[in-house]
């Protein structure tokens, strides 16, 4: 099971520079509202686009998508961690956590 990051210590992270963020809804929803340099990359898409997305396996990244019952950021940190990423962690209360509180989003 993917370890879990609360939303206090993404923005902590995100506003040091220390993570990359991934997107795991994509599409329309991606393109209406992300978290801030947050990248697209849905379960699908995982295995081609991770190696060009992510190229440092080793560094910090966070999936999220939608809300806790949203399966979208588990699948995709499950596919990374298959795929050797070593750390991967789940944002798991999802955008709507973070909108909810505040926080800033950006658009495509």
């Amino acid at each position: 099971m993917t370890a879990l990051i609360t939303r206090d210590e993404l923005k902590a992270a995100i506003d040091a520079g220390a993570v990359t963020v991934v997107d795991a809804l994509g599409g329309e929803y991606y393109a209406k509202q992300h978290l801030p340099g947050a990248v697209p990359l849905v379960r699908d898409d995982v295995d081609a686009q991770a190696p060009t997305l992510l190229p440092d396996r080793g560094a910090a990244i966070v999936t999220y998508c939608s809300n806790p019952a949203c399966p979208n950021s588990g699948q995709v940190a499950d596919r990374l961690t298959a795929l050797g990423y070593t750390n991967v962690r789940k944002y798991r209360d999802g955008i709507e956590d973070w909108v909810a509180a505040g926080l800033p989003t950006e658009s495509a």
